[in-house]
């Protein structure tokens, strides 16, 4: 229950305060500091522009199309029932995804599916043809073994290759 203060009770309060040592600073003025609440309540989703704005399948469905129209983007099964280190494959996902984006500047042409099987870890991307094929193939083999040595697993890239960037439509 709200209770309003009238401008007595807010003197009342406003004189209370600074003997209990909450308002008085080193300097000893009085002060009270009040800013406005600000809830930013962001929803995850791409805004409605202008109409130019190129989106790919992902980044068009919402997030609660996932499992119904769209994918999981990391596939294991460690937020099964019983099972542990999800928080591990959480932060395993964010190193390779950041991994990639550097390895392969400006030419992910969509997000990376990291898929997880038994013991062996497999990086699904589109990529767009920025790069002759041996710069591709030199950076897919050293992307193999970079990972396979700092996973201790086998690591494989599926590599698909495109023009230019796939658009599904425009925001």
């Amino acid at each position: 229950m709200a209770v309003s203060l009238s401008n007595a009770g807010v003197m009342r309060l406003l004189s209370v305060l600074p003997r209990a040592g909450s308002l008085c600073s080193s300097s000893g003025s009085r002060g009270l500091h009040v800013t406005a609440v600000c809830c930013k309540n962001r929803a995850a989703r791409i805004r409605v522009g202008k109409g130019d704005r190129p989106l790919t399948y992902e980044q068009a469905l919402h997030p609660h199309h996932i499992g119904h129209r769209k994918g999981w983007l990391s596939q294991h099964t460690s937020n099964l029932k019983g099972e542990e280190g999800a928080a591990e494959r959480t932060v395993e996902d964010v190193f390779i995804r950041r991994f990639m984006f550097g390895t392969f500047h400006n030419c992910l042409a969509n997000e990376i599916v990291i898929k997880r099987r038994g013991n062996m870890l497999i990086v699904c991307a589109l990529m767009i043809q920025k790069l002759p094929p041996v710069k591709f193939y030199f950076l897919i083999g050293y992307t193999e073994s970079i990972l396979s040595h700092l996973y201790k697993c086998p690591v494989k890239l599926e590599i698909q290759t495109l023009y230019e960037k796939v658009v599904y439509k425009y925001l």
